[in-house]
């Protein structure tokens, strides 16, 4: 029983927008294949569609972030890819994994990209050469 709380609690906190939203950002998220919805950003709201879903085992989305087109030196939009896994532990806890790939920018071969409280750079081959550099700002390569 306890296990079943403890992946009810994660799940739950992937896919209630209010639970979502804190330690995320705001959303509309609704938990079925097909929906779409936004997280609000710092600058402009991330466009997402939830690819696949396994209730209490898989969530899967689409991340398509794109630039404020009020900025000057605006960075070029990207789109990728986000996945939680969850599985149960021996110790009756929930390991929860993360992956955040298939990074495509969207208009330019090299791309920096800071915001959430991560950074991130890719070079021309689409290949991440850096992540989680909080609080600092990558500069394109």
């Amino acid at each position: 029983m306890r296990t079943r709380r403890a992946a009810g609690k994660v799940w739950r906190a992937l896919t209630e927008p209010e639970l979502l939203a804190a330690w995320m950002m705001p959303n509309d998220i609704l938990p079925q294949a097909g929906k779409r919805f936004a997280f609000v950003g710092p600058d402009t709201p991330i466009e997402c569609e939830v690819l696949n879903i396994e209730p209490g085992k898989l969530l899967r989305y689409s991340w398509r972030e794109r630039s404020s087109a009020e900025d000057d030196n605006q960075l070029p939009a990207f789109d990728s890819v986000v996945t939680f896994t969850l599985e149960r532990t021996v110790s009756g806890g929930t390991h929860l994994r993360i992956l955040h790939d298939g990074f495509v920018p969207a208009a330019h071969a090299a791309v920096a990209i800071a915001g959430a409280g991560c950074g991130l750079s890719l070079d021309a081959r689409k290949n991440p050469i850096a992540a989680n550099a909080p609080c600092m700002m990558l500069r394109a390569a």
